[in-house]
């Protein structure tokens, strides 16, 4: 739905409003109540144009008309205690506060990842596009993984039926090399961080990092044109044009590694969640690499799980295609609120 598009029906007294805040753009929406809830309006702001989230929702809020019944955010950050501090802004979102705000009993305040778990019984067929189609009709627990800015995992589970989704700060946990020639990239990083978490190869900056490895350890000269588009535009972008239209060897490579290595800890995420029921690739880079995501890198990674490759094999994997997914998934998660 185009930003600021209406829907008829909802009532302003049963208004859910949901976010989804990133780094760079926060997505706000209010929803009429339903299964699941109906997106009536639909914001998209820039985060560092405020200084405050409280000045965000004022702004999107302001001649709405809308009272609001039930409100959740999924957060780019860690969230504790009712607490959010995303990573990439300086804000302090209090869900206490927020309520007052609102007028509200409370706020669900979610890490983004979790928010998007919320939102996966609602995506539809053509919301998703599948990557390996696992056994037929796999059910069970689902976990997401998702690369973009960072990188954010998740798991859903249940619990009589219901979903729960657990967040996690897995991204940041130690990167675990799976081939010889990723044992090389974790000493390359290692000499440059200190540290090699799963997102510093996982991410947009991850994916530079992983060509700047490959260039500096026998990728030859990099051409000009090349040169130009890493320091004029956003460089994992240009990578992976240069890799996906072929004029690159060591961006085709890069993005290789990248697919590989995504495919990996997909698995790896698969096995710790018992994730039987799939594993949903998120974020903004996984759509736009689908076609090196359906290459024998990524399935390579995802299914060499040595003794329990049989459970890996049989779990369907599918790239989330919708940008509004943690924004449905609040939503989701706010509904519960008003049941």
């Amino acid at each position: 739905m185009a930003s600021g598009e209406r829907r008829a029906g909802a009532r302003p007294s049963e208004t859910i409003l949901a976010g989804d805040v990133g780094g760079t753009k926060t997505n706000l929406g209010l929803f009429a109540p339903g299964t699941p809830p109906r997106l009536v309006r639909l914001e998209t702001l820039s985060s560092r144009v405020f200084a405050t989230f409280e000045e965000m929702l004022t702004a999107f809020l302001q001649d709405r008309g809308a009272r609001v019944a039930a409100a959740a955010f999924g957060i780019a950050g860690p969230v504790r205690n009712g607490v959010a501090d995303p990573t990439n802004l300086a804000w302090i979102v209090d869900a206490e506060r927020l309520a007052r705000r609102l007028g509200i009993r409370a706020v669900a305040l979610l890490n983004d990842l979790e928010a998007t778990a919320w939102g996966l019984e609602a995506l539809g067929p053509d919301d998703v596009a599948v990557l390996l189609p696992g056994a037929p009709g796999a059910s069970g627990n689902q976990a997401i993984i998702a690369a973009g800015t960072g990188l954010g995992e998740a798991t859903l589970l249940r619990e009589g039926g219901r979903p729960r989704p657990v967040a996690s700060e897995a991204g940041h946990a130690d990167f675990a090399p799976h081939t010889d020639l990723e044992i090389d990239l974790l000493r390359w990083l290692r000499a440059r961080y200190g540290r090699a978490s799963w997102e510093r190869v996982l991410s947009g900056p991850g994916l530079v990092d992983v060509y700047g490895f490959l260039r500096d350890t026998g990728g030859g000269a990099e051409p000009s044109w090349l040169t130009e588009a890493l320091a004029t535009a956003d460089p994992a972008a240009a990578i992976t044009r240069a890799a996906l239209e072929g004029r690159s060897e060591t961006c085709a490579r890069a993005l290789d590694v990248f697919a590989g290595a995504y495919g990996a800890e997909a698995g790896n995420l698969a096995l710790r969640s018992l994730a039987t029921g799939g594993v949903f690739l998120g974020g903004g880079i996984a759509p736009k690499i689908l076609a090196a995501l359906r290459g024998e890198p990524f399935r390579r990674g995802f299914l060499e799980k040595g003794r329990l490759s049989t459970i890996v094999e049989a779990t369907p994997v599918k790239v989330i295609l919708d940008e509004k997914a943690a924004l449905v998934g609040a939503a989701c998660r706010a509904a519960e609120d008003l049941a």
